[in-house]
């Protein structure tokens, strides 16, 4: 038994160097397609590029913080028009856990008079790893990634931050430059993604219960808090979704009472007529017909703040 385990402690640490090694070489020379287990720079969604630029910028007055539908749904050629600078810190599927770690690493250099947080209420039942793995390998990489990874506790979570921080370490990727246009999609600027012009076809989606979980609305709660007490205006928005998709939700007018109990709050499904085919280009997001509607609607709103 002694033997055993003093193999085990030896094994332990090799085994570990060995995986860590294997995971680094994989994870830099196998194609996407074959290593669904990480991500790397440049993924989908323009992550990489919104982060670049936001490094660069300062005392904005208006930042946005939320899911995929703030950074394909707030243009900043439409929404500025009446004079404000703004940028959109968006990400895929990003839930209260990375809106917090990018507010730590930039709210007090964007220095923002306002913040408009995009919440789509099933973001708050979501784990957050597709926005984490986002966020871990598109940005320098600190003490706050590992204790979300940590907090996380998922595999493609922990192969990510450490192939992103050897690159790292190692200057691996320094020169990377991520294209403007990819696919379907072209950033343009403070952090917008425009996405090819295409149509939703509306179909009948299953009655859904939205439920938040409780960690996620503690870590919402303590957002909020903080911004508060910067004296930020925090104004909050449940961006437009497809109405069939709106629909199929089983409780909005709970969920709008607990967003109406921390600021002010928008629904703008309610506030405006959209048509699945015509300002959509799928279930949830707008293509740029709906985003002019959305846009040119809330900039109305904001004039009355």
């Amino acid at each position: 038994m002694k033997l055993f385990c003093s193999n085990l402690i030896k094994f332990i640490p090799i085994a570990a160097i060995s995986y860590v090694f294997i995971l680094f070489v994989w994870g830099n020379s196998v194609p996407a397609g074959f290593r669904s287990n990480l991500n790397r720079k440049g993924s989908l969604g323009h992550m990489f590029t919104r982060l670049e630029e936001v490094k660069s910028r300062k005392n904005i007055d208006v930042l946005i913080l939320g899911s995929s539908h703030a950074f394909r749904g707030f243009d900043p050629r439409i929404f500025p028009s009446n004079g404000f600078s703004s940028f959109n810190m968006g990400s895929s599927a990003q839930t209260p856990l990375q809106t917090s770690l990018l507010l730590e690493r930039y709210l007090n250099q964007l220095n923002p008079k306002t913040i408009i947080y995009e919440v789509f209420p099933l973001i708050f039942n979501m784990d957050g790893v597709e926005s984490a793995i986002d966020i871990i390998a598109n940005d320098n990489n600190d003490l706050n990634s590992l204790e979300m990874a940590i907090a996380l506790n998922n595999v493609k979570v922990y192969n990510t931050w450490v192939v992103a921080s050897l690159n790292e370490i190692l200057s691996l990727e320094k020169d990377f430059k991520e294209p403007l246009i990819k696919g379907a999609d072209t950033y343009i600027a403070d952090g917008f993604v425009e996405t090819k012009m295409r149509y939703f076809k509306p179909k009948t989606f299953p009655n859904t219960n939205l439920v938040l979980d409780p960690n996620q609305i503690s870590k919402f709660s303590e957002i909020m808090t903080l911004l508060k007490s910067k004296g930020i205006t925090v104004i909050l928005v449940f961006a437009p979704v497809s109405p069939s998709l709106y629909r199929s939700y089983q409780n909005v007018e709970s969920f709008d009472s607990i967003m109406l109990k921390y600021s002010t709050y928008y629904n703008f499904n309610k506030m405006i007529n959209l048509n699945d085919s015509t300002h959509f280009y799928d279930s949830h997001h707008l293509n740029q017909n709906g985003v002019e509607v959305f846009n040119n609607k809330l900039n109305e709103v904001l004039e009355l703040e």
